[in-house]
């Protein structure tokens, strides 16, 4: 028997981005799985994203409950500990140990595969303290010494991981993220729905992510507001973290007014309407490690335009306008263009249909579990 061990205890609302990443590759994963392999998940005890009948039907799939959080120092013995029945004898029982996150039992006892992210406490300084750079830095190198191989989520993360902690190409697979299956061209009635939730305009610019300085909002309410006021209205929505206000006051600065729109946080039902309607989904990051709704906009039917930023390569593709994350002209000349020209908004929604189709979960976990495969084969223990 070969058993893998998915730790999914980011799959709760604390970890938007991961936990999203932990569901679709957790639903995905069971069909694929051969006679003799099981999956068991490392489940959190309480708030958890995941269904609560997950492994009901599935008679290959066991979650375990565990209080242990990510953070939490007892999970350096608690997990290994859950972890040991699978250990068997070598040869008799093969097992592999997946975490989604660099806060992890640094000695899991199992052969143990990674998944990275980004790296912009490093790649990005000015987003953190010294204080949780350092740590990110300490932590991140224990997770990798801990780890037998590594799953990055885009090209700059792997070129990062490289650059930074020196690991070989040899010990990374790059597995770009893909929407939810959710994430499609919307009906009428589902536009309709939106624009009543979220009393939206016939025409309008739309950017949804959180507010921290790399995703580089202040620059683009800058290239906005070099815009007539006849030009289509920019709404942000996403989750707010009021320690970056800058946004908002830059809005506020220059006067914006009702043209720049904050919604806060998106209800995840109108999130494909949102993005399906509008007339141009703008995402003007700095850095990111693949930058994903930049896809999901593409597969809801959006016209895209994007950074040049590390990490949007892999997502963007050619199916997107592109810019400088920090030239506010030309930004502003983007804008404009999506806002005249609805013939080059129409070419982009099709560019951009033709691209999402190339990412899919199923993708994902059958790339993931060829990782698992490889690394089982190997017959190699840790301690």
């Amino acid at each position: 028997m070969t058993t893998y061990i998915l730790d999914a205890r980011t799959a709760t609302p604390h970890f938007p981005g991961i936990g999203r990443y932990v569901v679709n590759l957790a639903t995905e994963l069971p069909p694929l799985l051969r006679a003799g392999e099981e999956l068991h998940l490392l489940t959190p005890a309480a708030h958890t994203t995941l269904p609560p009948d997950f492994a009901a039907g599935r008679p290959a799939v066991t979650t375990h409950a565990t209080r242990v959080s990510p953070f939490a120092l007892a999970q350096q013995w608690a997990i290994p500990a859950q972890l040991r029945p699978w250990r068997g004898t070598l040869g008799a029982r093969r097992a592999v140990y997946h975490s989604t996150y660099y806060l992890m039992p640094y000695r899991p006892g199992l052969p143990t595969v990674l998944t990275v992210y980004d790296l912009i406490a490093l790649t990005r300084p000015e987003t953190v303290s010294w204080r949780a750079r350092l740590f990110f830095r300490v932590a991140t190198r224990l997770a990798l010494a801990a780890s037998e191989h590594v799953i990055a989520i885009s090209l700059a993360t792997q070129r990062d991981l490289q650059a930074r902690f020196g690991l070989p190409p040899s010990r990374i697979t790059t597995i770009p993220l893909a929407p939810a299956a959710h994430f499609r061209p919307p009906t009428d009635a589902a536009i309709a729905r939106a624009r009543a939730a979220y009393h939206l305009p016939p025409h309008y610019f739309l950017y949804v992510g959180i507010n921290k300085p790399h995703k580089n909002l202040v620059r683009l309410v800058e290239a906005y507001a070099l815009l007539d006021a006849s030009a289509p209205p920019l709404l942000i929505g996403g989750a707010w973290d009021a320690r970056y206000p800058a946004a908002k006051v830059r809005a506020a600065e220059l006067g914006l007014g009702e043209r720049a729109r904050f919604l806060g946080p998106i209800d995840d039902e109108h999130l494909p309407a949102l993005y399906g309607a509008c007339t141009l989904f703008v995402y003007p990051s700095r850095y990111e490690g693949f930058g994903l709704p930049v896809i999901e906009a593409m597969a809801c039917g959006a016209a895209v335009a994007c950074s040049h930023a590390p990490g949007l390569e892999d997502a963007a593709g050619d199916a997107a306008l592109r810019f400088a994350p920090d030239d506010v002209t030309g930004l502003a000349a983007v804008l404009r263009e999506a806002a005249t020209h609805s013939d080059v908004c129409a070419a982009l929604r099709q560019r951009g249909l033709a691209h999402a189709r190339r990412f899919s979960w199923r993708r994902v976990a059958n790339e993931t579990l060829a990782v698992y495969r490889d690394l089982a084969g190997r017959g190699r223990t840790t301690v």
